[in-house]
């Protein structure tokens, strides 16, 4: 995406969006001055991967096979919208590798959208289910859109459209879709009835992440805050630190970052700021998180803004990110935390929610600076882990009861981390290397497994 495309698409923001909008685009707008160089995601998650294939003496032929997704599908999406004019949106399915089983990843609607950014975030999700243990693949969708401004008929429309278009690469056990950012189990139930009538068959387990009463998991919707909870208790545990002595800030407030937050507070840590899009409070006493979620839910596009919660202080995005805290946990979007902000972050531990929140560059410095980072692939992969659950339930047509989807997810999360932590007090290597080394090892196992076809 080129700088005069975003600035276009910064405008369309603030004439749908005046005040949340704006804030954004001048978060955006800081973030790209800060950081140095402009980031691709795709092209760091590569430079990842030739890192770590160097440093396990990876064969050349299965990295060249790794180093690109399998299938790419671009797609126009044209809906009608409720004023009777046609939009034409662009869509995007990628699926990176399928070595180790059905691709897996989440569909995002955001302006944001780009193939690069798929084709990044379906190489982390092959990642991801590698170092979780899970049989699965990478895949991520999105389309380029606002959906703050559509209707929910305009969603509707829009779903269902784009679902009949990349049908042909899904399936249960091809391709199996997720919420991302700005979907949810109502998107992944219209997708699901999409492919059931297209179809003419029950195929609800073609997406995961649906409402429980059409055969969505009991705790999905917490997994991935649930997962980030576990492990940052668990580094604090390997570090020597309690609970009941540690801070922590999380920057997106949203379904993970809400969720994290209140089981971390259930669990005795004090979570002392938090922010969103339009804002964010701080109170060094310890937030009442239970308040905060309470006004999310209320409030009409599930902000932090307006506020009424007593005896607390405003805050920025980027006076989050550099508070005093002992854990910081960045839970939007990706890049928050790069070159021009790495040296003010305060915090003793960085536990990435989010996908990409840290750049290469900012990496090294927090490295240097001796600030752990527990990287995206480890920290976040909860939700995948219940979505797995999920599609199991589905296919087995036999559900579980909730404590019992929590005390799996547990058992994963804490056994991921075990592995990760051992591979790097081994190798005397950053934890995020040391997830990559462990997960990139299996993913090409299973490539040299199967062989080449034919």
């Amino acid at each position: 995406m080129d700088l005069l495309e975003e600035k276009e698409m910064q405008k369309e923001r603030v004439a749908a969006e005046p005040r949340v909008a704006q804030a954004a685009a001048n978060q955006i707008g800081r973030a790209v001055v800060a950081a140095e160089p402009a980031h691709d995601l795709w092209d760091d998650v590569r430079a990842q991967l030739d890192d770590v294939a160097s440093r396990i003496g990876l064969d050349p032929g299965i990295h060249a096979i790794l180093r690109q997704p399998e299938r790419e599908l671009t797609v126009a999406v044209p809906i009608m919208m409720d004023d009777g004019s046609i939009q034409v949106l662009t869509g995007y399915r990628v699926q990176h590798s399928s070595a180790r089983g059905p691709c897996k990843g989440g569909i995002r609607y955001h302006l944001n959208v780009n193939l690069n950014e798929v084709r990044a975030l379906a190489a982390l999700m092959t990642w991801k289910c590698a170092v979780a243990g899970i049989p699965y693949g990478g895949a991520k969708g999105g389309i380029r859109c606002n959906p703050k401004t559509m209707s929910q008929t305009e969603l509707c429309r829009l779903t269902r459209r784009f679902t009949a278009m990349i049908l042909p690469i899904l399936g249960p056990r091809r391709d199996i879709p997720a919420p991302d950012v700005n979907t949810d189990a109502q998107i992944m139930a219209w997708m699901a009835d999409t492919a059931c009538m297209l179809q003419d068959q029950a195929t609800m387990e073609i997406v995961t992440g649906k409402p429980v009463a059409l055969g969505g998991s009991l705790g999905r919707t917490e997994a991935t805050g649930r997962g980030v909870a576990v492990t940052t208790r668990e580094l604090l545990r390997h570090t020597g630190r309690t609970l009941d002595e540690t801070t922590v800030a999380i920057q997106g407030f949203g379904n993970v970052g809400s969720a994290a937050a209140t089981i971390l507070n259930e669990m005795g840590c004090k979570v002392v700021a938090v922010s969103d899009v339009s804002g964010g409070w701080y109170d060094p006493r310890g937030l009442d998180v239970p308040a905060l979620c309470r006004h999310i839910d209320a409030h009409p596009q599930h902000l932090l803004e307006e506020c009424t919660v007593p005896d607390i202080e405003p805050i920025s995005n980027e006076e989050l990110l550099s508070s005093k805290v002992d854990v910081l946990i960045p839970a939007a979007l990706e890049h928050q935390i790069h070159a021009g902000n790495a040296d003010q972050l305060c915090a003793k531990a960085v536990i990435e929610a989010a996908n990409g929140p840290t750049t290469p560059e900012a990496d090294a410095i927090l490295d240097e600076r001796g600030i752990l980072v527990v990287p995206d692939i480890l920290a976040n992969a909860g939700g995948v882990v219940v979505s797995y659950f999920e599609w199991a339930q589905d296919m087995q047509c036999f559900f579980w009861e909730e404590a019992k989807v929590n005390r799996q997810l547990e058992r994963i999360m804490v056994g991921s981390f075990r592995k990760v932590w051992e591979v790097s007090e081994a190798r005397d290597v950053p934890l995020r290397m040391a997830a990559y080394m462990l997960a990139v090892h299996d993913v090409a196992a299973a490539v040299q497994l199967r062989g080449i076809f034919p």
